[in-house]
């Protein structure tokens, strides 16, 4: 075994605010995670505010959406910080984690793809490699129902922390999904046969 398999895994829920559906004709506004050891705690956050990148443009679909937020919106533009420094002070937080980082989110294949490009984009880092856990599909498989059944509406109640609302603002957002999937992760180990 390599000395990183044996390392614990540390679950960086990660949430993104951006304004168009894909990066680079588009710009992800805010990346915020929040790192959990194997046993639930918090060990650390992250959170930043981005320019946008040169050239690129809201999408119109966006703004509208952006539009009904105006807290969260006026959140992710404060004191935003150029792409580079940010993606490489992010990428350096990742890898002194003291752990192998697994990337979780909800939806997965949206965060990360932001995530991932930015990083590549702006670093030529990978810190996450292609570890990316997406907790509807993990809810999913936990309740052993269809992937249409296993949206937040039908999870139960348990699983969520209740002084945790939606916000819209990143940071808040990683955090709210990252206690989520730590109810469920811990759930499904003590059900372990």
């Amino acid at each position: 075994m390599t000395p990183s398999q044996n390392q614990p895994e540390i679950y960086v829920s990660t949430d993104i605010e951006a304004d168009g559906p894909i990066p680079g004709p588009h710009s992800m506004l805010s990346l915020a995670s929040v790192a959990y050891d194997p046993e639930g705690r918090e060990l650390d956050s992250f959170s930043v505010n981005l320019d946008t990148l040169e050239g690129a443009r809201a999408h119109p679909r966006m703004e509208q959406w952006w539009a009904q937020f105006p807290e969260a919106w006026a959140e992710c533009r404060r004191d935003t910080v150029a792409p580079q420094p940010a993606m490489n002070a992010y990428a350096d937080w990742v890898e002194a984690l003291p752990g192998r980082a697994v990337f979780v989110a909800w939806p997965a294949g949206w965060d990360f793809m932001w995530v991932y490009w930015y990083l590549m984009h702006f670093t030529g880092r990978r810190p996450f490699h292609e570890n990316a856990l997406d907790i509807r599909t993990y809810a999913m498989a936990m309740r052993r129902l269809e992937y249409r059944r296993s949206g937040k509406q039908y999870l139960p109640r348990r699983w969520f922390s209740e002084e945790r609302p939606h916000t819209h603002v990143a940071l808040d957002d990683a955090r709210e999904q990252g206690e989520l999937f730590m109810h469920m992760l811990r759930e499904n180990r003590r059900n372990d046969p």
